[in-house]
Order: C-alpha cells, then structure tokens, then sequence
C-alpha cells in the first residue's frame, strides 16, 4: 500500500474540571502543540529532538512503527512536506505528569512533490520530564473521507 501523507501532530484543549492538574500545564501543553507545529512545517530537527522522548514510538495511518530518530528524518527530510492543517475535537486528560491527547486532524502538503491531504483520529502520550513535556508515543488512524 502506498504511503499516505504522515504528519505526527497533536492538539490540545482544556481538561475537563473532573480532572486533577497543575494550573499551568493547560498553556504549557497548548504552546508545546504550537511548537511541535511550527517544527513541522520548519522542519526543524533540533525542536523535534526535544519534543520526543528517547523511548518515543509513533505507529502511522498503515500501522508501521517508528522510533524518534526515524520519525524525525520523515517529518524534515522525508519525502512528505507539511504545509497547514486543522486540529478538531481535542481533548486532553492529564494524569499528574502524564497526559493523553486526542483529536482529529485534517492536514495538507505534498507526497513526492504531489500535492496530498489527510484527516485522521489521533492519540499522543506526553510525560513530564524534568520541567518538560515530552511526547512518549503518537499513534493517527484514517478517518474515511
């Protein structure tokens, strides 16, 4: 099967009251989701690096896994080049210093220079490491058109 447009993305939203959270971690989640973005469309391995624990796994639309270090060659040097997307129906659960985001998301850019589209159902896992969110696993299901 070919290869569909990959883009490992997350979207934020407030936590419902029901669950237990420090006051801050609602805008550091929401900024880390912007720079993660902003990574992305950069390419910006350095960012990505900092992002994603070293144990970080993302399983994509066909179900193959990818390790840190692979998925950050494919989302800056890979064939597939994000250019915009929409985040919908983001909910985040925190957990202490662990959270699990889900949402959809719609995304556009090219596939070896073609241009492409994908809307996808997503979950990610974030811990809080040393002051910091990291993302510890992403995994995006096809959402039929």
């Amino acid at each position: 099967m070919k290869r569909v447009l990959r883009f490992v993305l997350i979207g934020l939203s407030v936590a419902p009251a029901s669950c237990a959270q420090k006051p801050t971690a609602g805008p550091e989640l929401i900024a880390l989701e912007n720079s993660w973005k902003e990574s992305v469309i950069k390419r910006d391995a350095a960012a990505l690096n900092r992002l994603y624990a070293d144990e970080y796994a993302s399983i994509d639309q066909e179900g193959s896994v990818w390790n840190k270090s692979e998925d950050i060659d494919i989302d800056t040097t890979g064939a597939s080049r994000l250019t915009s997307f929409k985040l919908d129906d983001m909910k985040v659960r925190p957990y202490g210093d662990v959270a699990v985001v889900t949402g959809v998301n719609t995304s556009q850019g090219t596939l070896h220079g073609y241009a492409s589209s994908s809307r996808s159902r997503f979950t990610d896992v974030f811990v809080k490491r040393d002051g910091r969110w990291q993302c510890v696993s992403s995994q995006t299901t096809a959402l039929a058109k």
